[in-house]
């Protein structure tokens, strides 16, 4: 609300939207979603893992909304695992699944990026920011998908070592995680054998979600007639919504609208500023809380209740 006010400017400004940009905002979304669907989908196919289209279509929006309602998107991965486990998909097919989602779209927004570098030269500096915010999140992925294999062939049997016990985890715990260990080994052995030509296919996809996830704002800001270039429309909320996820509040609310605010507040006409804001964070965040919500509500609620009793 701050930043909305603050912004607003004092002669008055437009907030709705034209029908036909909320048609095509709607229609990005469901793109989005569709396309985002399709990768999992393909994904586990590639690799021999039972899991449905519709079963696909719940793990995404599940997850999306319990991304949406928990700190730094942390509870994205367990609501996934929940909705792929009730429908009996097997353990190490899940985590494999979970880790290939992780990992396309890693690839996914190092070709977008590498192509927005080419395109848009011009916005040297935002095409840098983005480059380093895709090498952190990729840095991320790759780090933990190391750790996780390195673990899986030392310490997938035998006694807790030393440094775990410092820790303080007892035997009990350490055998569920060498449970989890085996499972991970198994599903690397897995993927050795996963049809390559379905996991490009699947890779299309991913690209063709994130290319997806940058279209409201543009629809938003030409729909009021903004006189603006495409470069910062698509390379700006390329970095918010994936940086968003380091920010300790949900949705990386108040931390989404202030780098909003500073990032594109020379950019966008002052008069436009606080109704884009409103809009693009309504169709590339609280949409998804209500379809996420509509779709696997009750089931994200209950992976997040036992993660809280596990605790």
């Amino acid at each position: 609300m701050y930043v909305i006010v603050s912004s607003w400017p004092a002669e008055g400004a437009p907030l709705g939207l034209p029908w036909w940009a909320h048609a095509a905002c709607l229609g990005a979304i469901g793109l989005e979603i569709v396309f985002r669907v399709t990768k999992i989908w393909l994904s586990a196919k590639a690799v021999a893992v039972p899991v449905s289209f519709g079963a696909s279509a719940r793990t995404v929006l599940g997850g999306d909304f319990a991304a949406s309602i928990t700190p730094s998107r942390s509870g994205a991965e367990p609501a996934r695992f929940l909705v792929l486990s009730e429908v009996g998909t097997p353990v190490p097919g899940i985590l494999l699944v979970l880790f290939l989602e992780l990992f396309l779209e890693m690839v996914s927004l190092v070709l977008v990026a590498g192509v927005m570098g080419f395109v848009l030269r011009d916005s040297g500096a935002m095409v840098r920011g983005l480059l380093a915010t895709v090498v952190v999140y990729a840095g991320g992925i790759l780090g933990s998908g190391y750790f996780a294999f390195t673990l899986a062939r030392r310490r997938s049997s035998g006694p807790p070592p030393e440094w775990v016990r410092a820790l303080g985890i007892n035997a009990g715990v350490w055998r569920r995680v060498q449970k989890s260990l085996r499972h991970v080994r198994q599903s690397v052995t897995a993927l050795k054998a996963a049809d390559r030509g379905m996991l490009a296919l699947a890779l299309l996809f991913s690209v063709l979600h994130v290319l997806a996830r940058l279209l409201p704002l543009p629809i938003i800001v030409y729909s009021y007639g903004g006189n603006v270039s495409l470069g910062p429309l698509v390379l700006w909320p390329l970095l918010l919504l994936y940086g968003a996820a380091v920010a300790p509040a949900p949705g990386g609310g108040g931390v989404v609208e202030f780098a909003f605010k500073a990032s594109l507040g020379g950019t966008l006409p002052a008069r436009l500023l606080g109704a884009s804001l409103i809009w693009w964070r309504v169709y590339t965040f609280y949409i998804y809380i209500v379809i996420g919500a509509i779709a696997a509500g009750r089931t994200v609620m209950r992976a997040l209740q036992r993660g809280g009793d596990d605790e």
